[in-house]
């Protein structure tokens, strides 16, 4: 077997945006004409560049390869113009390829991937959603705690049983910083009402973006204590594990992070610094999904625990399921509320939800299949990233 071919996709998302504002999405052949689907994960150039970039690499590094080699193209990607590095950018090209040959792999052999990388352990997937906005909303719901509380229990009706809001205000270039007295006043606002709302019935999951300092995020730690969140998620940015570590050790909160990181060795950091309980990898950007088994079981002999991070397409969303069945630390799955809307209309067969769980398919490879009619509809023609921060400093 041989692969042959690619097909790329820049997929616009339509408002009210949940998941970014495109997916970018490949498609790889075979010479016996079998295909696979991936997804590259916020790689931070223009994302047809990035389509240009996922074509570049497979003609270099994929075409004419057999697919099952995962580990001999993997090395050579990574080690690709004298890098050998976490590169960002390369590894968010390598993690869309590598996904879609994982894909044709489970195809070949008829089977979900989750069984060829140590089989099924979770029947049913634990998920939770943020609270997001909706048309017709009268106020901001990430930055109303009153609305906030209402949605959650809206959610609770749902199935869900954990909820993830984000009220620490914007995050910027300059990161990290000491929130400001209402900063904080906000924040321990929102994760009282929102226990007040949902009571022991939902874990809540208090959501940051790297905005502060360590000294900033122990004080607003101090906070939330009281209220027993679940995990407080990247509270330092995420270029020093070291002062997430800080946070860690200061806090009774459980620490989560991981979804700008990226490889084996950026993830060893975290662990060996004792810097997060909860790993968020996401596997458009990890480096594939053989390499976030490989973190899953670094993970494993800490007693560290997964969650998949999802702030994208519905391919990556699909990787993610497939790592959480096989994974015995798996701990829960981010959904972007219950899979439903664009993020089902893009696929020929949406993921399978129910009342606040996901069922892993059955089906070989990811399980999923890209509806090319439908996307053909949505091409993203604008100009921004997936996302971006601000560019001023917060004050």
């Amino acid at each position: 077997m041989k692969l042959t071919d690619i097909k790329t996709f820049v997929v616009g998302n339509p408002p009210p945006g949940n998941g970014g504002r495109y997916f970018i999405f490949v498609k790889l052949t075979t010479d016996g004409n079998v295909h696979g689907v991936g997804e590259a994960y916020s790689v931070p150039f223009d994302p047809h560049l990035v389509a240009r970039m996922l074509e570049d690499v497979f003609r270099r590094y994929f075409v004419g390869e057999d697919p099952h080699h995962i580990e001999k193209i993997w090395r050579r990607v990574y080690s690709a113009g004298f890098t050998q590095h976490p590169d960002l950018s390369m590894m968010g090209v390598l993690s869309a390829l590598e996904m879609a040959c994982w894909d044709i792999i489970g195809k070949e052999a008829g089977q979900p991937v989750y069984n060829l990388l140590g089989g099924k352990v979770h029947e049913r997937l634990r998920t939770y959603t943020y609270i997001y906005a909706r048309p017709g909303d009268k106020t901001d719901v990430y930055q109303d705690p009153e609305l906030s509380a209402e949605r959650a229990v809206e959610y609770l009706a749902q199935g869900f049983t954990a909820i993830k809001f984000d009220p620490a205000g914007p995050y910027t270039a300059f990161d990290g910083r000491q929130l400001s007295l209402p900063a904080l006043d906000l924040c321990e606002r929102f994760v009282k009402l929102l226990r007040e709302a949902v009571g022991t019935r939902a874990d809540l999951l208090f959501g940051t973006h790297g905005q502060m300092t360590a000294a900033g995020a122990i004080r607003l730690a101090r906070r939330l204590e009281p209220y027993d969140p679940l995990w407080f998620e990247e509270p330092v940015p995420p270029d020093a594990p070291e002062e997430m570590a800080r946070v860690a050790r200061a806090t009774s909160i459980p620490i989560a992070a991981g979804e700008r990181l990226t490889t084996k060795y950026d993830f060893a950091r975290v662990l060996r610094a004792g810097a997060a309980a909860i790993l968020q990898m996401n596997l458009g950007r990890v480096g594939g999904i053989l390499e976030a088994k490989k973190i899953a079981a670094m993970a494993e002999v800490q007693h560290v625990q997964l969650a998949p991070h999802l702030y994208c397409g519905p391919v990556v969303g699909a990787a993610n399921i497939q790592l959480a069945t096989c994974s015995p630390n798996f701990l829960i799955l981010e959904s972007i509320e219950r899979w439903q809307g664009f993020h089902a209309d893009i696929l020929l067969r949406p993921v399978r939800w129910e009342q606040g769980y996901v069922i892993p398919p059955t089906e070989p490879g990811l399980g999923v299949e890209l509806n090319e009619a439908f996307i053909a509809k949505h091409p993203y023609t604008g100009e921004r990233l997936h996302l971006e921060m601000t560019g001023t400093p917060q004050t």
